[in-house]
């Protein structure tokens, strides 16, 4: 058992391995010039992805239905965060609404899916894969993913393109940006969304350590709104707040740029990158 206040996860693991390819590029080209290199290859791949083979082709084509299909509407992207359990989440029974990761485990206490379901980390996914597969909202994933998932209904498999950026044009790829919301707001975006509220968007989390740095549950989870959610034995990787919030700020401005909105309802909230509101507000109630 855990101790009390202590973070319930191994400090057993390491970061992930670098590849003989990376630490050769660094070497030889020094790091600015490597990360480049390594930014124009991603690109490539991305670009070859989508237009050089027939599952590519159609990936994009379905991906593209997407393409303004509720411009000039709002929506809720939902996070994970232990304030879901402080928000009225039943104000959203009747919203466009994106869901992240493993909210599927709120599905049934709400009473409804998402209209969306984004997923993009890859050990999210593995271990998920069978949960994923049924959910039956349009998924959305990136290219890395597709070996977990192959076959499965209703899913767009998201090419990932170097950073930062924001992305305009889904279709064609997205930046990361170190978090699954950042995605979400890149796909409102290409959805034509005017308005994007945030719920439960912490940004906190009770561990702490390296970003990126992969580690395993040892008992229930207190950084999201299930203790299930990452539960002991889960094998995930500790966040990156520093480049999710230069993700956020890159997202506030394209939304501004547009004429558009970006709000945080999250209640308690950490991040301070969007204008703060009540949810009840938000939503003009």
């Amino acid at each position: 058992m855990a101790d009390e206040g202590r973070p319930s996860v191994s400090a057993q693991e390491q970061r992930p391995k670098v590849g003989w390819k990376k630490r050769t590029a660094t070497a030889v080209l020094g790091e600015g010039r490597s990360h480049i290199l390594s930014g124009r290859v991603a690109d490539l791949r991305a670009w070859r992805e989508r237009n050089f083979t027939s599952v590519g082709r159609a990936n994009r084509r379905y991906i593209q239905q997407f393409r303004d299909i509720h411009a000039g509407k709002r929506c809720i992207i939902i996070g994970n965060g232990p304030s879901l359990r402080q928000t009225n989440l039943s104000l959203l029974r009747n919203e466009f609404t994106f869901g992240l990761n493993r909210i599927y485990l709120m599905f049934e206490e709400l009473g409804f899916e998402t209209n969306f379901l984004v997923v993009v980390n890859q050990l999210v996914v593995e271990q998920c894969a069978d949960d994923f597969r049924r959910v039956e909202a349009p998924l959305f994933t990136t290219t890395a993913n597709h070996p977990f998932l192959a076959g499965a209904a209703h899913t767009a498999y998201l090419s990932q393109v170097s950073g930062p950026r924001f992305s305009v044009d889904s279709s064609h790829g997205i930046w990361e940006g170190a978090t699954v919301t950042y995605v979400a707001m890149q796909l409102a975006y290409y959805m034509g969304f005017s308005d994007v509220i945030l719920v439960g968007v912490d940004h906190r989390f009770a561990v702490s350590g390296p970003a990126h740095q992969v580690v395993e549950s040892t008992g229930p989870d207190t950084s999201h709104f299930d203790p299930n959610y990452f539960g002991k034995g889960f094998r995930w990787q500790l966040p990156d707040l520093e480049t999710s919030e230069l993700a956020y700020k890159l997202a506030r401005a394209a939304f501004h740029k547009d004429g558009r909105n970006i709000v945080d309802a999250t209640v308690g909230g950490a991040l301070t990158t969007f204008p703060k509101v009540t949810l009840e507000k938000a939503l003009g109630l």
